[in-house]
């Protein structure tokens, strides 16, 4: 705006000239000043007006918008608030009757707020009388600490320990609600469960993450929020399971065995009906994993999977099967068995010499090292390998617990027909009882391959065709025959046909060879072996026998009679019902 004198001195003196007074011309411009002061005024608070009422337009035109596709929007649920974003679901795992083997449970985590805080010695020294884990001196550091505001001190609670914290009055403590995994059977079926652990953790929430066994294997399923309600069945069933583990830990006690494991798996659909590992553990307290030692020595280490051994004489089924099914012999063909067997630098031996020869069966029944030698030599080391093969003794046991991936079988690089030979009677290859069930079912079932499983199959189809149904016949009646008059006449159960083969190797000596006085007896077979419904596999680690005059060691001595309680106990568990000797001879001679 340009500014105008309000006394311009023509207009002054040209007033005067005209005898008019000077003044009125001042308050003229300074009227008009004041007048077009007032219109820029005006015109400015109109723009501003006009600007405000746009912004308002057009806020109520975006509100108006999002009430409009709100409206137009399919109504939805609120979504439940939760405080802390972390998953804890975890389905529960129940056993192939649907008991429950693990479930959830709603626990309380115990923390310190320190502006809460009233007196934290006196809080220590009490916490440190619940929990005897904590150390007093530190943890009075830990609540009195005046740049601290927030103190974890426990994951988990027990009703009785929540109880005793808040008895103790002390404002600064807290608790946190949370899930937590409960086994409620304990030991039962540790190896099989695993464990499960934290791992994200909130003061309100908690993950709850699968550490091992089949808890790790399955971790996607557990925790799939669609399957919340469905809980995973496994094959197991908690009854038999306790009764194996126990007749087993019997056995280890007063066979004075190291370690020990009982399996027994459906014969047709590889359905694992009881795993048990001994020593075991309570999962609900895993502990951690060996850092130094023997990791066999360990409590969490699974001797039914991971214990990879030379298995002995329960191989010789296998060459025995093989030179059956290939027409080299008959049950009745005549084997040289003159000992001792020298095969370039090595000399093979019987433990009981059966003379100069001796039939195909007889070198099964009563456990012929150098018979089954002269087998595999017949056989062939290509041939050999390709049969175990396809029998799975060289891969991976397929099985849903993460230690499956260390239960690699070790045989040698270069099969000759040394290694063709011992590999025959049980050394020279070393494997897990899961995968000799696994083998032994399809010896018995009529031929057919099983995939060893612990999920519930009801109805899982038979697998590729491995044997003829004559060979497995044969081999049921041979493994009978081993039971009522051979190496394992212990494992005879009255009303129970009982067939299967014993096996008793030398352990390797890290410093190079075998210990003379430390073995693994095994035991593998099925029952009933005439119409077979479960394979059993039982191993004892380092047993000894010394009620006689002299330690006995041999499986026939040691594990067969453990084998004999289990079946006699389990049986009529497993819905088997007792039959005559006449029924049970009648019906292998059918067979």
């Amino acid at each position: 705006m340009t500014r105008v004198p309000l006394r311009p001195l023509a207009r002054v003196l040209d007033a005067r000239a005209q005898g008019r007074n000077p003044l009125y011309i001042e308050r003229e411009n300074l009227r008009l000043r004041h007048e077009q002061m007032r219109d820029v005024a005006r015109r400015r608070a109109e723009w501003r007006l006009l600007f405000l009422a746009a912004l308002f337009f057009m806020g109520y035109a975006l509100i108006a918008a999002r009430m409009g596709l709100l409206a137009m929007t399919p109504p939805e649920e609120p979504a439940r608030y939760q405080p802390e974003q972390i998953a804890a679901h975890r389905s529960d795992i129940v056993d192939r009757n649907g008991r429950l083997m693990a479930t959830n449970l709603v626990t309380n985590a115990l923390y310190a707020e320190m502006r809460h805080m009233v007196d934290g010695e006196r809080a220590a020294r009490q916490l440190a009388q619940i929990f005897p884990d904590l150390n007093a001196e530190q943890l009075t550091t830990r609540l009195t600490d005046p740049n601290r505001r927030f103190v974890w001190l426990r994951a988990r609670l027990s009703p009785e320990q929540q109880q005793a914290v808040h008895d103790i009055g002390e404002p600064g403590l807290l608790f946190g609600r949370r899930e937590m995994r409960l086994y409620p059977n304990g030991r039962l079926a540790a190896h099989v469960l695993g464990g499960a652990s934290y791992g994200q953790q909130g003061v309100t929430a908690a993950e709850i993450i699968g550490v091992a066994g089949i808890e790790h294997r399955m971790e996607e399923r557990l925790r799939d929020p669609s399957r919340a309600d469905a809980p995973l069945q496994l094959s197991l069933d908690i009854s038999v399971q306790a009764v194996a583990a126990e007749v087993l830990e019997g056995g280890i006690r007063m066979l004075n065995a190291r370690a020990g494991s009982a399996l027994i798996m459906d014969a047709s659909s590889g359905e694992i009906v009881t795993m048990v590992s001994l020593p075991d553990f309570d999962p609900n307290n895993r502990p951690p994993p060996p850092t130094e030692g023997n990791p066999t020595d360990s409590p969490i280490f699974n001797h039914a999977l991971q214990g990879v051994y030379e298995l002995g004489s329960v191989m010789k089924a296998f060459p025995v099967a093989q030179a059956l099914e290939l027409g080299l012999v008959r049950t009745d063909t005549m084997v040289d068995t003159r000992g001792p067997m020298r095969v370039s630098r090595f000399t093979i031996n019987d433990f009981r010499s059966l003379g100069p020869q001796a039939s195909v069966a007889d070198v099964f029944v009563r456990s012929s090292n150098i018979g089954t030698a002269r087998l595999a030599q017949m056989i062939g080391p290509e041939r050999q390998r390709e049969f175990l093969d396809r029998f799975g003794f060289l891969d991976i046991a397929q099985i849903e617990l993460a230690e499956s991936a260390r239960a690699r079988p070790m045989f040698p690089e270069r099969w000759r027909e040394l290694s063709s030979m011992t590999i025959a009677y049980g050394h020279g290859l070393s494997t897990s009882p899961v995968h000799v069930a696994a083998a032994y079912a399809a010896l018995v079932n009529g031929g057919r391959k099983v995939t060893p499983t612990l999920l519930r199959r009801p109805d899982a189809v038979p697998g590729e065709r491995l044997l003829s149904e004559r060979t497995s016949a044969i081999m049921r009646q041979l493994m009978r025959e081993t039971v009522t008059r051979g190496t394992a006449s212990m494992a005879e159960v009255e009303g129970y046909a009982v067939g299967g083969k014993t096996g008793t190797a030398d352990k390797p000596n890290p410093q190079g060879g075998y210990h003379r006085d430390r073995v693994i007896a095994t035991f593998a077979g099925a029952f009933p072996i005439h119409e077979p419904r479960y394979v059993i596999i039982v191993t004892l680690d380092e047993p000894s026998e010394a009620s006689g005059a002299e330690v006995r060691r041999t499986a026939g001595w040691t594990v067969v009679p453990v084998t004999a309680e289990i079946v006699r106990r389990t049986a009529p568990l497993l819905g088997l019902r007792p039959q005559s000797t006449a029924e049970i001879e009648r019906a292998l001679a059918l067979r």
